[in-house]
């Protein structure tokens, strides 16, 4: 039999993920139509096996499985191989992982799918280690035996790749006949209730055992309901999240930053990898939980993460990459070996001597270094033996600085400032260590996460944080946007644009440059965002259907064409777009995005009313579309900074901020970068009064008088 594919010709592929197997025997293609064409041409089956470059379990596989020569002779002789960055190509994953999770009941990555040359799935699985072991069957034996069935059991392969292939096209792209009637008030306490009843009363967050997720758009459910309708519940609740994730080992209490899950119930271990999407949606509630609660704490988490995000995911030109593997090389200390192998969570975890030896030198005043060193290992839990693997310890906020003053005599602003030194001196230590990789794509995406989590942070922490909102999204736009074709590209990596953008590039980034007016009053951000809005609406909503897709009319095509409804390790894009239309109507009223809004509701009510917490993003989009705007225009050439603090501490969940310039006369300049005719309602007759910076507060339709206190404004916004 000839081999289908001749070579691996993932050389040519500019993704780390697929990188990292380019040398692999297994003659790998990347998902394209030559790849297609082939197996379709030589009529064989295709493996696709799909994951990203931090997955743990997908370095396992390719170690057991894809670097074996006999494993790679029979993927090449019989199957033609493909190979998919998830992060690169999520519409392909998406689904696949939908065949997985009906057949199985579950997911994960690597994700393994045996297709037809149609591309049509019938055998579908996650890892496989080579030989058998706890009830997984050996993926050499497993390949060898789908090839004999490929020839002598073919007719019952492809009726079960038909009945496969229809149900993802009824899960992921179907819509209903008639759609429901559009969500109302009570939906939002219907998914607080949900998200109340699956809360762990005990050790915070969500779900009963472990591995356990941040789930940040449950915590943004809980925390409108708490500022909007005042349940202390919900503040409850959400704060044990916070403060369980923040406490425990999930966040990095040496760097900053957050981990992707941790694996048990008590947040104590995590799975090490940390990715961009976390390290935005996680810092922007946490900030809005600051403004919420006026705790101090959970600014101070946000501040230290969004500090990550500059200093370790931050392209030099602006925009940010993706993830940090889970594995490292240990350090010295820990290994006799001259080539040590890479091991999970080595860069981050700590042992007593490793503690102590670091805090030699230590300087405070009134604590010497072995105090200093002591009160490290007993404020992060390091100790004998430790809670990890080799005797190693997860850092936790194990005891709070007013058991360590009495435990030590020491008052307690001298034990927070020697453990505030021992930080410092464990960073410096800790960066000589051996690094985690890490994936240096640029995703439109999830920059554009990222860039509404700066932009919050402008407005609550730091306004010199616009700064670094506005330079990712200057490189994203420079880099992923084409203005003359109107198109938005999903990746970047070191000159290299590859993938048309899906739904929610488009949406995650225009609610990022949304942000950036909001925060900043620069026009051209809210003509990005309403470019990109625009284009949603062309290549991804389709008015017969009632929904907006997540990959675009003009893209390729595969056996379905999936909607993003659930909330994932991202937001849905189906949600983000929603709300996205609805704040951006009240700029360009005409277009009626607003309307698009209603619809997307309506088609999809009755699926968000039978299952709230799985669409989360649907429900607050739902929400605020059902309190109808609130309006904060502020008429000013320059913020006041007494207004930039009030606005810091202000929750405004459901609210648009729109700045403008003082005078009438200024407008025309904006009017022109926007494409308008006229001055939208948002800004009409709303100019500055005498020359004084000043806000209208609007809501249902009725608005304050014009105010030159801020407070005013917002008081009367409050009292309604």
């Amino acid at each position: 039999m000839t081999t289908p594919t001749r070579r691996n010709r993932l050389d040519e592929e500019a993704s780390p993920y697929l990188e990292q197997h380019a040398d692999n025997p297994v003659n790998w293609q990347p998902w394209d139509e030559t790849a297609l064409d082939v197996a379709r041409e030589h009529d064989v089956p295709i493996f696709l096996s799909v994951g990203y470059a931090a997955c743990h379990w997908c370095h396992v596989m390719e170690t057991e499985s894809f670097q074996d020569e006999a494993v790679a002779e029979a993927l090449n002789e019989a199957f033609v191989p493909i190979k998919v960055d998830r992060e690169e190509r999520p519409d392909v994953d998406s689904v696949y992982m939908t065949i997985c999770q009906l057949v199985s009941g579950g997911g994960g990555w690597p994700l393994s799918v045996f297709l037809t040359p149609e591309g049509k799935p019938f055998y579908v699985g996650t890892y496989f280690p080579r030989e058998p072991q706890r009830g997984r069957p050996g993926f050499l034996q497993l390949v060898e035996d789908i090839a004999r069935s490929w020839e002598e059991d073919r007719e019952e392969i492809e009726s079960r790749a038909d009945q496969w292939t229809a149900a993802i096209t009824d899960e992921l792209e179907s819509t209903p006949e008639q759609p429901g009637q559009p969500p109302d008030s009570e939906l939002l306490d219907s998914a607080t209730a949900a998200a109340i009843r699956s809360a762990d009363r005990e050790h915070g967050g969500f779900g009963s055992g472990g591995p356990k997720f941040p789930q940040p758009r449950r915590i943004d459910l809980l925390l409108r309901t708490a500022t909007l309708d005042g349940d202390e519940a919900s503040r409850e609740v959400a704060t044990e999240a916070l403060d369980a994730m923040a406490t425990g080992g999930l966040y990095d209490h040496v760097g900053g930053g957050f981990h992707r899950y941790a694996t048990d119930r008590e947040w104590t271990v995590p799975h090490f990898e940390k990715m961009l999407y976390d390290n935005a949606e996680l810092p922007r509630v946490y900030l809005l939980a600051a403004q919420v609660t006026g705790a101090d704490r959970y600014a101070r988490v946000a501040q230290e993460t969004i500090a990550f995000l500059e200093r370790e995911l931050r392209h030099p030109q602006g925009g940010f990459f993706s993830t940090l593997d889970a594995q490292s090389r240990p350090p010295a200390s820990r290994t006799d070996a001259d080539d040590p192998e890479d091991a999970e969570g080595a860069f981050y975890v700590w042992t007593p001597d490793e503690v102590h030896e670091a805090m030699a030198g230590v300087d405070v005043e009134g604590v010497d270094a072995e105090t200093v060193a002591t009160l490290f290992c007993d404020r992060y839990g390091v100790e004998s033996g430790g809670n990890f693997e080799h005797g190693t310890t997860v850092l936790t906020a194990a005891r709070s600085y007013v058991d360590l003053a009495e435990d030590t005599g020491l008052d307690e602003a001298t034990v927070e400032r020697a453990l505030m030194s021992a930080r410092s001196r464990a960073f410096e230590v800790r960066a000589d260590r051996p690094r985690p990789a890490r994936d240096e794509k640029v995703l439109a995406g999830w920059n554009g996460l990222a860039i509404s989590a700066v932009a919050a942070g402008a407005r609550v922490l730091d306004p010199a944080l616009a700064g670094t909102a506005t330079d990712a999204l200057a490189f994203v736009r420079e880099h992923l946007w084409d203005a003359d074709e109107r198109r938005l590209s999903r990746r970047y990596k070191g000159g290299d644009v590859a993938v048309d953008g899906y739904l929610d590039d488009y949406a995650f980034l225009a609610t990022g440059a949304f942000d950036c007016y909001q925060v900043t009053g620069e026009v051209r951000h809210l003509a990005f965002a309403l470019d990109l809005a625009r284009v949603i609406r062309e290549e991804f909503w389709d008015a017969d259907a009632g929904t907006c897709y997540y990959t675009p009319k003009s893209g390729e095509g595969l056996v379905t064409r999936p909607q993003e409804l659930n909330d994932q390790s991202t937001p849905s894009s189906l949600g983000a777009a929603a709300a996205l239309f609805d704040r951006l109507d009240h700029f360009v009223s005409d277009e009626d995005f607003a309307g698009i809004t209603e619809r997307l509701l309506s088609t999809h009510a009755d699926r968000i009313r039978g299952s709230p917490l799985e669409h989360a993003s649907l429900v607050l989009a739902a929400d605020a579309h059902t309190r109808g705007p609130v309006e904060l225009t502020l008429a000013a050439d320059t913020v006041p900074t007494a207004w930039r603090e009030t606005l810091a501490e202000t929750p405004l969940p459901t609210g648009v901020i729109a700045p403008r310039p003082a005078s009438d006369d200024d407008l025309d300049g904006w009017l022109d970068a926007l494409g308008l005719d006229a001055v939208p309602p948002i800004w009409a007759n709303r100019d500055a009064e005498d020359g004084e910076p000043t806000a209208y507060a609007c809501r249902d339709f009725a608005c304050s008088p014009p105010r030159t206190d801020l407070d005013a404004a917002l008081d009367w916004l409050s009292g309604r």
